[in-house]
């Protein structure tokens, strides 16, 4: 028999096993963020930027070997002058990151 502790233990513990598990982050549609939104300012992929850019922002390679995921969430989510906030999901913060991760 189910003793009162492991029953109300498994009522706790049901609702996060029915969450749903995170959507995977999709590289296509952050590359289309980067080239959309990055492009101007950042090389993303070994082109030049649109722009002259005084400073030059680092390139979306030297992000990669530099910034783990966790920071990159957390700059992306609260940006900095110069850079624009540009109040992204987390979904395409997501797909943002997965595909600044292939640039390593």
């Amino acid at each position: 028999m189910i003793s009162r502790h492991a029953l109300a233990a498994a009522l706790v513990l049901l609702p996060v096993l029915l969450m749903p598990l995170p959507a995977r982050a999709d590289v296509a549609a952050g590359e289309r963020l980067a080239r959309q939104w990055c492009a101007n300012c950042h090389v993303i992929d070994g082109g030049s930027p649109t722009t002259t850019i005084q400073q030059g922002p680092p390139s979306f390679r030297t992000v990669a070997t530099r910034l783990n995921p966790g920071e990159l969430r957390a700059f992306l989510s609260h940006p900095h002058k110069p850079m624009p906030d540009l109040a992204l999901t987390r979904a395409e913060i997501a797909d943002l990151i997965a595909y600044i991760e292939t640039l390593k």
